[in-house]
């Protein structure tokens, strides 16, 4: 898990992986969303790869890749132990700009 959240820390890799969750993108096309070389997009690539996020095939002479859901579940599944804290700090902010909506209407 710790690759995988290494790979995610890169925004433009980030960007990759967000295309490849529409569906399965050539490399040529990854290669458009972000300014940098080919040969850059292509070192992007081969990190989401080595950390098992991304997966290729080859139609003649293009790479076609696709997301990989199986890391990012077990991603998820670590940060669903810490879920509950945000969820709680969420559901009190959200009582308390309940109040605050009541208290301005009566003060009004």
């Amino acid at each position: 898990m710790e690759i995988a959240l290494r790979a995610l820390a890169d925004e433009g890799r980030r960007t990759l992986l967000e295309t490849l969750a529409d569906g399965p993108a050539t490399a040529g096309e990854l290669a458009a969303l972000l300014p940098i070389s080919r040969p850059g997009v292509s070192r992007h690539l081969r990190v989401l790869r080595e950390a098992g996020l991304v997966e290729f095939h080859r139609e003649a002479q293009r790479r076609v890749y696709t997301l990989r859901a199986e890391p990012l579940a077990e991603i998820d599944g670590w940060l669903g132990r810490y879920r509950h804290l945000w969820e709680q700090r969420l559901d009190a902010l959200h009582t308390e700009v309940a109040r605050g909506k009541r208290g301005r209407r009566s003060a009004g």
